[in-house]
């Protein structure tokens, strides 16, 4: 295995540990309700304050990737992000739990840029697409995490002793795979702080993420609910839709860099809007279990290359460093995730919940509209040409 590879190797290792701790953190969520014994209200607000400290965080981590180097950001954020986890479950009372969440948030998209900026440059290295299947990755976390979660509930475990074990594997994989994480050339793009209005690729790129992540966000936190109260599954059905969309989800993502290769990125995304509308179409006009679930297996093929691809071609951008441009298209792309969800309930109250989906699914159709409409500004290459190994 030559040096290009184990970093490959151990960067994906970084990815992983990332979806691993979120995924422990949500698996836990209801036993932390209990704890404190919240109301659905109550629970909400609470959450709220992960995406707030996510939001705080982006410009911050832009601006430290781009003046520190990304390796010094992963590995102190990294362990900072394995010793919080512990934190979340050993805290006595919600006002000290909402400063841990909002740290929590803010560290989750330190290591969000930073990874993606690391993997960015080791994809200019290689010579060819590969953030992608790093996003695999940490969909594949994202189920093993629910699997260790789903164990730990069977044994007993509370959320404080659960999060102690995964900050103990998080911390194997931290010092197994922190020399393959190298210090990349400074860059000469402006740099600092994230509060600048973006481009017009980027503000294009920052609004095709925005859809995708918004597509996400619905299949994320209404899946099952639409399958409980429209599709009318059975009760051992209801998760499936959303079983059938992750799955599809993290294996299209072991895909993308390779079809993304042959066909371009900008195609790739024309196709992933249309798979997502199709999917919801056929979920809204066909809601039966079997079509409803054809329907999720499809959109999770499309919500697969969107971010994977976006901030791929964001951290070419002629004018800022990778660092910054990820930073400020996660800035408006991760609005689409805290947005989508509310006003999918909104529209649902006002009408219905099939009416909600259906605004989604159009909503995807902008996705291959804004990548088809004057295609040359996104100035992609259609190889990445390798530079010499450092």
């Amino acid at each position: 295995m030559n040096s290009l590879s184990k970093r490959r190797v151990a960067l994906g290792a970084f990815f992983f540990f990332v979806g691993l701790c979120f995924a422990s953190w949500a698996a836990r969520i209801p036993d932390i309700q209990a704890k404190f014994d919240l109301s659905e209200g109550q629970l909400g607000t609470l959450l709220l304050f992960l995406p707030l400290g996510s939001v705080i965080g982006l410009p911050i981590a832009g601006w430290a990737v781009h003046q520190f180097g990304s390796r010094i950001v992963i590995m102190v954020g990294a362990v900072a992000y394995a010793l919080t986890l512990p934190l979340i479950g050993l805290a006595p009372s919600t006002w000290l739990l909402v400063p841990v969440l909002i740290l929590y948030g803010m560290l989750g998209n330190t290591m969000n840029i930073s990874l993606n900026t690391q993997a960015l440059n080791l994809e200019d290295q290689m010579g060819k697409s590969i953030l992608a299947s790093f996003h695999g990755l940490w969909s594949m976390a994202g189920f093993t995490g629910a699997g260790i979660g789903a164990l730990m509930i069977y044994l007993g475990l509370t959320p404080a002793a659960h999060y102690a074990v995964i900050a103990g594997i998080s911390f194997i994989i931290i010092f197994s795979a922190q020399s393959y994480i190298i210090k990349e050339k400074a860059a000469s793009a402006d740099g600092g702080l994230v509060l600048k209005k973006p481009d017009a690729l980027l503000l294009r790129i920052s609004l095709i993420a925005f859809l995708g992540m918004m597509c996400e966000g619905c299949m994320f936190d209404w899946s099952g609910v639409y399958f409980k109260k429209v599709v009318m599954a059975d009760p051992s059905l209801i998760a499936l839709g959303y079983v059938a969309f992750m799955g599809t989800m993290a294996s299209g993502r072991f895909l993308t860099d390779k079809i993304a290769a042959r066909y371009t990125k900008v195609a790739v995304i024309q196709v992933s809007g249309l798979l997502i509308f199709a999917g919801l179409t056929l979920a809204v006009v066909f809601p039966t279990v079997g079509v409803a679930t054809f329907g999720f297996l499809l959109v999770g093929l499309g919500v697969a290359s969107i971010i994977p691809l976006s901030y791929s071609i964001a951290g070419r951008s002629k004018l800022y460093a990778p660092s910054v441009a990820l930073a400020l298209v996660s800035t408006i792309s991760f609005f689409g995730f805290l947005l989508g969800p509310p006003l999918i309930g909104f529209v649902a109250d006002l009408f219905n919940l099939k009416t909600s989906f259906a605004m989604v699914a159009v909503s995807a159709l902008g996705i291959t509209v804004l990548s088809s409409f004057r295609k040359s500004v996104f100035l992609i290459p259609q190889k990445i040409k390798a530079k010499p190994n450092p």
